[in-house]
């Protein structure tokens, strides 16, 4: 016997490729094993930057004893969900109906038959707040199948029968109208957190999804509510320790109501939305915070999280050293006001404390503060100079700190996501190297993921190096999101066309003739359960994902069975909307686009010309829900290529920007400010 893992590319798996336990990557020979030496089988799922996989990894997984016991009673299988999320996905279905909780670490057994039958997260190394230790479980498991092994068959027999009658059934579908968006605005109201921003209590996460719902109601209906929301939100988690205060970016979540202090990790996929999201808000208000979080956050996950290759890795780990040998959460983040005394002298280290709320009693562990803006989010004009100096030197300091680990795989649908979020932040702050780097991850998207012959994604890829599995559709739609959105910023037509051979894999592999959607595709390994889950969690769902994907492009082509597919999707929102508008926010956003129209714009004129840049800016910038902005040269092949320019003569001479919106058009105009205020009517 021995670990298997040290020839994946995963970074969580190779993380245990040490380990005692004779680990196996999910496969069949794993399963085949278990069915040889009739063990079960231990499947345990984490990601790489996962504080609690660690904790549990240090204290059972590198325990000689308690891999000695795994590996004389079960097959050990390891999982990184992040590059098997269809894995992840039907066991933790699993975890939360028979516990009513799930999370990371996930630890589950199953029969060789890989039906589960016990279910748990992270257990301790000893009995613990009420918790049995590993060790007790693993000896009640193995005694169990030992002994009890026909009643164990029947437990994980129902448990599939039970996830496999959990279908959505899926009649007429019709997108929501006017009265459900009102509805689901009605119940956010009642969520909403007045006095600290986002939506229930600790902890609480980012609600990038609902927010842009949000501005995309605001922007149809002028509802001030739903922009007040935004505003309130956006500004509680800049002004808070969940952001950055040095550096920029976002940590993952909260742990209290107040956005004072984070799970410390970074991933790309919060970063990507959030990036977009300030800049939505700066294109809806002209919020001078939002801005500077937007390409704050931009320049971060260029920085940071950008990778030789083009791409941007997934995460930046939680725990790093703390300078004393100890592997601490947040160690590389917080201050204690002696370390700032010890960069900043006594008396910007006094100033420095009370602009940044750092306490003698501290606002985190052992006396050290989460750095944050307690009295606001933009410095005065008289004190710019002295936040930008203090600042400056602390950033410095914490560089020469030990840096938390990076998971460096790539993966599709996050960073479909940045790609969106960098070229739009690039365009409407006039960053071209942001454009760029989109650009630069769109080709390693093209050149490393994408199978042109047959329209097939990778999931995830290292090094330059596609990885092993497929992708899922989250991969597709956030990945075509991302072309389509950076066709729109640079008129390269090859991007539209591209989004179009993932929307075909989509419809053709993933989409059921009800028009509800899969999340693995139809020739996808069969797992005790197809996955399908409409509702957002960390990222937008694959499902909606894919009806604003699909939505976009038939604005751009004219396609009916983009259209009619995405109104289809769509009807998922209609039935969630009243109930559930948090876990839904995705989907309504793009009803809100489906609603306005959406609006189709095509710029027309000279590249070079700068009234066309002035027309093709004026279109990015507009608010209204979805709008779809196309612009090439009359007669240029890549108009040609692209229905939305068809047949768009120049005015007079000038260039000329066209509104269409469902099957009537606007009198085409050369006039910027008329074409503002037509995409505002």
């Amino acid at each position: 016997m021995a670990n298997r893992l040290a020839d994946e590319t995963s970074p969580y798996l190779l993380q245990h490729a040490e380990n005692p336990v004779d680990w196996w990557p999910w496969s069949e020979a794993a399963f085949e094993e278990a069915r040889r030496r009739e063990v079960p089988v231990l499947l345990s799922v984490g990601y790489a930057s996962c504080h609690w996989c660690h904790v549990m990894a240090h204290e059972s997984f590198e325990d000689g004893a308690t891999a000695d016991y795994l590996n004389a009673h079960f097959v050990s299988v390891k999982v990184d969900r992040e590059e098997r999320p269809d894995v992840d996905s039907v066991y933790m279905e699993a975890v939360q109906a028979a516990t009513g909780q799930g999370g990371w670490p996930m630890t589950v057994f199953l029969t060789p038959d890989a039906e589960p039958f016990y279910f748990g997260t992270y257990f301790p190394p000893a009995p613990r707040h009420g918790m049995p230790s590993f060790p007790q479980v693993l000896e009640g498991v193995a005694t169990a199948w030992t002994d009890r092994r026909e009643e164990v068959a029947d437990v994980a027999a129902r448990i599939v029968r039970d996830l496999s009658a959990r279908g959505i059934r899926y009649d007429q579908p019709q997108p929501p109208g006017p009265e459900e968006l009102g509805a689901a605005l009605l119940e956010l109201t009642r969520d909403f957190d007045a006095a600290r921003g986002g939506f229930g209590g600790a902890p609480k996460f980012p609600p990038s999804m609902a927010l842009e719902f949000l501005l995309r109601h605001h922007a149809r209906t002028s509802s001030e509510g739903a922009l007040e929301m935004v505003q309130a939100t956006c500004e509680g988690m800049a002004r808070g320790g969940i952001y950055d205060q040095l550096a920029g970016g976002f940590a993952r979540y909260s742990v209290d109501a107040g956005w004072v202090v984070p799970h410390f990790e970074k991933m790309l996929y919060d970063n990507a939305l959030l990036c977009r999201l300030y800049a939505h808000v700066w294109r809806a208000t002209g919020s001078v915070l939002a801005r500077r979080v937007a390409l704050e956050t931009a320049d971060f996950m260029v920085a940071e999280l950008g990778t030789a290759q083009g791409g941007f890795a997934s995460a930046l780990d939680a725990d790093s050293d703390d300078g004393h040998g100890r592997h601490r959460e947040g160690a590389y983040y917080v201050w204690t006001p002696a370390q700032l005394t010890d960069v900043l002298g006594e008396q910007d280290a006094r100033w420095a404390a009370g602009y940044y709320g750092v306490t003698e009693e501290g606002t985190f562990e052992e006396g050290a503060s989460v750095l944050q803006l307690p009295d606001g989010g933009q410095p005065s004009e008289a004190e710019a100079d002295r936040v930008a100096s203090v600042r400056e030197r602390l950033l410095r300091a914490r560089e020469a700190r030990p840096r938390p680990a990076r998971d460096d795989k790539v993966v599709a649908a996050w960073n479909g996501l940045a790609v969106a979020a960098l070229a739009e932040t690039g365009a409407y702050f006039e960053r071209p190297d942001l454009i760029e780097a989109a650009s630069a991850a769109a080709t390693l998207l093209t050149e490393v993921h994408l199978d042109p012959a047959d329209g097939r994604l990778i999931r995830t890829s290292r090094d330059g190096s596609a990885g092993p599995s497929g992708g899922v559709l989250e991969d597709y739609a956030d990945v075509a999101e991302g072309f389509l959105t950076l066709y729109s910023v640079t008129g390269e037509a090859p991007w539209l066309e591209r989004a179009g051979l993932l929307l075909g894999t989509v419809l053709g592999h993933f989409t059921d003739e009800d028009g509800s959607l899969y999340d693995t595709a139809d020739d996808a390994e069969v797992l005790i359960r197809r996955p399908q889950d409409p509702t957002d969690g960390a990222t937008p769902s694959g499902w909606t994902a894919a009806a604003q994907a699909l939505l976009t492009y038939a604005a751009y082509t004219g396609s009916t069975r983009h259209r009619d597919a995405a109104e289809r999707a769509l009807g998922i929102v209609r039935a969630l909307a009243p109930r559930a508008p948090r876990f839904i926010g995705w989907g309504l956003a793009a009803a809100e686009a489906a609603l306005d129209g959406p609006r189709e714009v095509a710029v027309v004129g000279p590249h070079t010309d700068p009234a066309t840049g002035t027309l093709h800016r004026t279109a990015l910038l507009a608010t209204a829900p979805g709008v779809a902005v196309a612009m090439g040269e009359p007669g240029s092949t890549a108009a040609l290529d692209v229905p939305l320019l068809r047949d768009r003569p120049l005015l007079d001479g000038l260039p000329t920007a066209y509104v269409c919106r469902g099957f009537t058009c606007d009198a085409p105009t050369a006039d910027p400010a008329a074409l503002e205020e037509s995409l505002r009517s």
